[in-house]
């Protein structure tokens, strides 16, 4: 019976290992998600609802040869997105470990040699083997891991995509701010001058004593708080200047000679397609990261319920000892075994079953962070939509403001030198000239600063990657530093 016993559990056993596997837990599929299906603000005047604009937006929107060699340099140098692939190549290797988990799990050669004397005799013993042990994946238990860590490494590339993204925005919202910034400066400098004619006019006046102290005075303080003004400008764009210097890797001493020459403002082609908002999410990078984190997530539910089943085990081991290195693997000296076991934490029920609710509550948290992703995509969107729309009335409301505020400057200016008007009136319109003058500057540079952030919201740029694989995100100079450390790479750098 005992034989019987026996016999017919390990034939049950190797049947359930020949059958292959039964994969425990929920089956993922893509979650549904609420999408509009049109934008809110749409002005056709500026946008259109055809397949958004290639990946490399920046070139032809803004067709600035300095920027293009800006984003160029920070893709190839950008620390942030040097780690974030990095991170993709221990994903991957993530998976590779979990994929060799499917398969013998221990498997080693051992052997010794050894040389006794005992009761004046001497003699010498050699011993060679090898052994394996494996657990059958019956229940989806390594093929789940497998799953989870797949995820996990798509996960991680979209994650690169996200921070390649954010860096191209970044480099451009910089590279556009330094030009306004530059621009600004000149606007100060320009109403400085003029600033400094009228005073010089008022000193005039003064010294032929047709005006009073008071209106050389505040000639003066116009001047100089000008003068201040325009020196926060100053520091502000050197910060500038900093901050793109660390988005492309290098320390701000090594850029500082950069972009001294002021170029203007990059122009804008007012024409945006936008794409559908269903779009978005294939193209946002954090709405592919909250995806593929709730796939992995969803296998980890599985992993979690295998753990209530017990787990199959196969072993064997073949080996040979002799006294005499020659003899070994002779076949009186071989040995070997088999075994099969299983193990059941029939007594844990209570900790494991709140494993599973603990996976499966993780993974509904992954879902509503994923479902608040989408609405808030969406939202980044329409918000950028409508800041674009907006600057640009703006720039036309404050475009006709300069143009009138300039006239009344030059009218101002030839009633005070002849006497017409008081200081006062002329001192009103130099302070609110340049005050306009630098709004208009300013709104020239929100202008684009906007439509960067609209392909922001929109995901646009990683599409530049393509297909590649995850360790060619690396740079060269470090595939070839790990391949020179160590050679357990094998080529995978290659």
């Amino acid at each position: 019976m005992k034989r019987i016993l026996k016999v017919t559990g390990f034939a049950l056993l190797s049947a359930l290992i020949v059958s292959g596997c039964v994969q425990l837990g929920p089956d993922y599929q893509e979650p549904a998600a609420v999408v509009e299906t049109d934008w809110l603000e749409i002005d056709k005047q500026y946008f259109s609802t055809e397949s958004a604009v290639g990946p490399r937006w920046w070139e032809t929107t803004f067709n600035d040869p300095q920027l293009n060699w800006l984003v160029d340099s920070a893709l190839q140098q950008n620390l942030t997105l040097r780690s974030a692939g990095l991170r993709v190549l221990q994903a991957q290797q993530q998976l590779a470990i979990a994929i060799g988990n499917q398969y013998p799990q221990q498997q080693a050669i051992d052997g010794g040699a050894t040389r006794q004397k005992a009761s004046a005799i001497t003699f010498n013993e050699y011993s060679l083997g090898f052994n394996l042990s494996w657990e059958a994946d019956i229940w989806g238990r390594f093929s789940r891991q497998v799953e989870s860590s797949a995820a996990s490494l798509d996960a991680s590339v979209a994650s690169y995509d996200g921070a390649l993204v954010s860096l191209v925005s970044q480099v451009a919202q910089n590279y556009i701010l330094i030009r306004t910034f530059q621009r600004r400066i000149d606007v100060a400098n320009a109403n400085i001058e003029a600033q400094q004619e009228s005073l010089r006019i008022t000193q005039a006046k003064l010294d032929a004593g047709e005006v009073s102290e008071l209106d050389a005075d505040q000639a003066e303080t116009l001047v100089y708080n000008s003068i201040a003004t325009r020196i926060g400008l100053e520091l502000s764009l050197q910060q500038l200047k900093n901050s793109l210097a660390v988005l492309l890797g290098e320390p701000p001493q090594s850029f500082n000679y950069l972009l001294d020459d002021k170029g203007e403002i990059p122009s804008v082609k007012p024409n945006i397609a936008l794409g559908m908002p269903q779009d978005i999410i294939r193209r946002r990078p954090d709405i592919r990261v909250a995806e593929r984190q709730l796939a992995a997530q969803s296998a980890q539910i599985g992993v979690a319920i295998t753990d209530l089943y017990p787990s199959f085990s196969l072993g064997g081991a073949i080996g040979s000892s002799a006294e005499e290195s020659d003899d070994l693997f002779e076949n009186d000296n071989n040995t070997w075994n088999l075994s099969a076991g299983f193990n059941w934490n029939i007594f844990n029920y209570g900790r494991l079953r709140s494993n599973v609710r603990l996976q499966d509550a993780r993974f509904q948290q992954l879902l509503s962070d994923y479902r608040n992703t989408v609405v808030q995509a969406q939202g980044d969107v329409e918000n950028s939509i409508v800041a674009y729309l907006k600057s640009h009335e703006q720039l036309d409301a404050y475009e006709t403001a300069v143009k009138a505020s300039q006239r009344a400057v030059d009218t101002a200016t030839i009633q005070y030198q002849a006497g017409q008007i008081q200081f006062n009136t002329l001192l009103s319109t130099l302070t609110d000239n340049a005050l306009q003058q630098d709004v208009y500057a300013s709104t020239q540079g929100s202008v684009n600063t906007n439509l960067v952030q609209v392909y922001l919201s929109l995901g646009g740029g990683w599409e530049i990657r393509g297909n590649r694989n995850p360790v060619e995100l690396l740079p060269a100079a470090t595939r070839d530093e790990m391949n020179e450390r160590t050679d357990y790479w094998e080529g995978l750098l290659e």
